[in-house]
């Protein structure tokens, strides 16, 4: 197990398991908490070793959103031009660490109990597929406090669930339940409990990671792809993308495991290794 302040991490079977542990804090978004997720992120991307990352929490809510020390630590100079343009560095290094989530070398699974409010929605609009417990609920807790929501929310929950719902969402600040969020389509499954949600989110990490990774990695970009551009590109970019990848032994493999009602036996993804980091 790596255990970090505001995150424990372990890996079973090539799933990661990712938990906020800071439930006395309501897993609030501390200065603490963006560099130990920024960095174990960039650990998995890089390892290859896992090949799914499941996110859950512990205590009365997912996260209750951005640390008030958050602002003390770095704040906004709203008194001048060049303080004000300044936001634009501090959000896009906020911002990056979420996208992150959803560039990540592998499928995330967010398992969502109580609330996810405020920069919760940012992280979990950020992952692959959302599962919750019946309690659970989703607030854009931003314009309760007099600011945009600005680290992704606003962006990826229009690709998500309807327009109109994103827009009653951001203007009034109310609560999403979890069985109205299944509706929309935002979650894909409820649970009655914590346990059994983190089981569900568990037995589908599980799942995928029988797969082939390299499809897998594959699959995901074709996905994010196809989402952000027309039909016509995005069969062009399977194309070259399907061409890149294309492995005849996982393709034998696959077939031959499923006939003989066994596992398949595919390799990891590679490590990456950071130019800056090679020789001299």
């Amino acid at each position: 197990m790596n255990k970090m302040h505001c995150f424990s991490l372990t890996t079973e079977q090539q799933v990661a398991h990712l938990v906020l542990n800071q439930p006395e804090a309501l897993n609030t978004m501390s200065p603490t908490f963006w560099r130990e997720l920024d960095a174990v992120l960039t650990q998995l991307h890089a390892s290859g070793e896992a090949r799914v990352l499941v996110i859950s929490s512990t205590g009365k809510h997912f996260s209750a959103g951005m640390a008030l020390d958050v602002f003390s630590a770095a704040p906004l100079d709203d008194q001048s031009a060049q303080g004000r343009a300044a936001v634009f560095d501090l959000l896009g290094d906020m911002q990056a660490t979420f996208t992150k989530l959803e560039t990540l070398r592998m499928p995330v699974i967010a398992a969502i109990q109580g609330g996810c409010i405020g920069a919760g929605v940012d992280m979990v609009s950020a992952c692959c597929i959302r599962y919750a417990t019946a309690e659970a609920f989703f607030c854009i807790q931003e314009i309760n406090i007099g600011m945009v929501a600005d680290v992704g929310t606003l962006q990826r929950l229009p690709k998500l669930i309807p327009l109109a719902v994103v827009k009653e969402l951001a203007y009034t600040g109310r609560r999403l339940s979890a069985q109205q969020a299944l509706g929309y389509g935002l979650v894909n499954a409820v649970f009655d409990t914590p346990a059994a949600l983190l089981a569900a989110a568990l037995q589908c990490a599980q799942e995928i990671a029988a797969k082939a990774p390299v499809a897998i990695w594959g699959t995901k970009q074709a996905i994010h792809y196809a989402r952000d551009h027309s039909v016509d590109d995005a069969l062009k970019q399977m194309g070259w993308l399907q061409g890149a990848i294309w492995s005849n032994a996982n393709v034998r493999e696959a077939v031959t495991a499923m006939k003989q009602k066994r596992p398949g036996q595919f390799d990891d993804l590679a490590e990456l290794q950071s130019f800056r980091d090679l020789g001299p």
